[in-house]
């Protein structure tokens, strides 16, 4: 798929309209080795708009503070409060997406201990980049000023492994699951067998769809404006430890 093939065309009214549209439904339905972590009052506290991060390095380190109360079992379950359920019928200011597999094991809110209101995360089995995926991740970023993206791969991906086991055969995959397997292709390590195999690809293939976000021409123009950062990072299910891949 062409990266250049997705543009928000749309005049300012119809971006005006379009975010006007899903506030009226809402009111409708009504390691990473980075910084200390929020004091445990965070929890039992609302949430002011000063709170929000508002650079990468600061969403980043959000991140990583929750990660560490995680994988440390000290989660604070922050911004659950019916007050602050009542004050997100007004609108959301969630300060990263996270782009994720589809993975059970590995639900971003929990993984960096967060709340309502704190993330947009979007979810497709092995990060595999569609349309539906760019327009969701691209929203977060141009109509809601989100600074960071971070690409989040996870040990043992079965999506990876499928592609890895497809390559190696030759044996077709059912339905749509070759789709995936096609998309995770050109990042399989060749150079390596087994398990090893799998786990390069994951960190290869993680890299792949980073760089190509952040080559995007609307959010490479927020990455060099420095307004936004794309990062790829990695969760391991032994430890719960969230790291970023350079």
């Amino acid at each position: 798929m062409d990266s250049n093939t997705w543009r928000p065309t749309a005049p300012h009214s119809r971006r005006t309209l379009l975010r006007t549209a899903v506030a009226g439904t809402a009111a409708a339905g009504a390691g990473l080795v980075l910084g200390p972590a929020f004091p445990a009052s965070a929890a039992t506290r609302e949430p002011e708009p000063t709170d929000r991060p508002l650079t990468p390095a600061q969403a980043l380190r959000r991140l990583a503070a929750g990660n560490e109360r995680w994988r440390t079992g000290d989660q604070e379950h922050p911004h659950e409060s019916a007050a602050l359920r009542r004050r997100l019928v007004q609108g959301q200011h969630p300060f990263a997406v996270v782009l994720g597999c589809i993975d059970s094991r590995v639900p971003p809110e929990l993984v960096f201990d967060q709340g309502l209101g704190d993330l947009m995360t979007v979810r497709s089995a092995g990060e595999v980049l569609d349309e539906a995926v760019l327009g969701s991740i691209a929203y977060g970023v141009l109509e809601l000023h989100i600074p960071l993206v971070l690409v989040l791969a996870h040990q043992s991906c079965g999506a990876v492994a499928a592609a890895v086991h497809a390559d190696e055969t030759g044996e077709p995959l059912p339905a749509h699951i070759q789709y995936l397997a096609d998309q995770i292709r050109p990042s399989i390590d060749h150079g390596r067998h087994g398990e090893a195999r799998v786990d390069a690809t994951v960190n290869a293939h993680v890299r792949h769809v980073s760089r190509r976000l952040a080559a995007e021409p609307d959010l490479a123009a927020k990455v060099a404006a420095g307004e936004l950062a794309v990062v790829a990072a990695r969760y391991e299910l032994r430890d719960q430890r969230v790291r970023t891949l350079s």
